[in-house]
């Protein structure tokens, strides 16, 4: 992309720009489209499948973890590429039901965008990737589970969502707000399985 995404719209028009080689987009598609350096707008990405009605899909909330878990660990080490594994690229959703999920949520990310602005810079300081990072570990873990309680993977889709979006766009306070929604999402966890 030539400019990277300043806002949450930005990112969700790109994406809606991608043409597809059928009726199908790919995470390949997606990631080229980004580049690789991109580790905000990926986990942007993967929080908005998971808030979307897309997180419907059989095995998304899986996928995501997995997906999630690959960015966080290669954040953690320090890498400034990340690399993922052809099963995860060659991955794919329907255009048609992409378009309707990027519909959906595009209102509310328009709203949230006059929201954002960069803040409280501390919290995106380069040894703060490290707690973003350890948010994502913790939540890509969690994943799996939290199909056992409605709404759950939607609160941390929104979670990663916010944590992604901080990163784009050197908002502070949003890491802040997705730590709230992460531990929102543990405690309905928590009252599910005690």
């Amino acid at each position: 992309m030539p400019d990277s995404p300043q806002n949450l719209e930005q990112m969700l028009e790109h994406i809606a720009s991608l043409t597809p080689d059928d009726d199908r987009l790919s995470m390949r598609q997606v990631v080229e489209s980004i580049g690789s350096r991109s580790f905000g707008p990926m986990l942007l990405i993967m929080g908005i499948t998971l808030f979307s009605p897309l997180s419907g899909i059989p095995g998304m909330a899986v996928f995501a973890g997995l997906f999630v878990m690959l960015i966080a660990v290669q954040m953690l080490v320090g890498r400034k590429n990340f690399w993922l594994p052809a099963f995860i690229l060659n991955r794919s959703v329907p255009q048609a039901k992409l378009a309707k999920a990027i519909t959906w949520v595009k209102p509310t990310a328009r709203r949230i965008d006059r929201l954002i602005k960069p803040r409280l810079n501390f919290m995106l300081h380069p040894s703060s990737t490290y707690l973003i990072a350890g948010l994502c570990v913790t939540v890509a873990a969690g994943l799996p589970f939290l199909e056992l309680v409605p709404f759950s993977s939607s609160i941390v889709g929104l979670a990663l969502a916010i944590l992604g979006l901080a990163l784009v766009a050197r908002d502070g306070l949003l890491v802040l707000i997705a730590v709230g929604c992460i531990l929102a999402a543990g405690s309905l966890l928590a009252t599910k399985l005690l």
